[in-house]
């Protein structure tokens, strides 16, 4: 049996510009001992379920800084479902009010970390899921 490093695939959808937040936190989980596959800015939905199935990841962290976090989030889980990939850990980080939360994890997202987030509960939360 191999301990096999979780995967981690971080995403940042959409047209918001900014990745600063996705590279560190990308840079913070690699340190900690995770795979990271960064897809770089401007991901479409289709591109990250098709990243994240190619890269056999076990964690898609999507960073949205947009406002856009629910509808994205909710074509990220719909695709998921359409291509049969049920078994991806959803995270979400960025500019996300916390009033937001509930329904993010009502679509299926399994945790939220808003751009206050500490890199250690991050990771931990991902490891205590691997």
């Amino acid at each position: 049996m191999t301990n096999k490093p979780i995967r981690v695939l971080i995403a940042k959808p959409g047209l918001d510009g900014h990745d600063r937040g996705a590279k560190v936190v990308a840079l913070a989980l690699r340190d900690a001992g995770f795979e990271v596959i960064y897809t770089g800015l401007h991901q479409t939905v289709e591109q990250i379920v098709e990243a994240a199935i190619q890269e056999d990841v076990d964690v898609i962290g999507l960073s949205i800084l947009s406002g856009a976090h629910l509808p994205i989030s909710a074509r990220l889980m719909e695709h998921l479902q359409a291509e049969s990939v049920d078994d991806k850990l959803v995270l979400v980080g960025g500019n996300i009010p916390a009033a937001d939360i509930p329904a993010l994890q009502a679509l299926g997202v399994a945790a939220v970390f808003p751009s206050s987030s500490r890199f250690e509960d991050i990771t931990a939360f991902i490891a205590s899921r691997g």
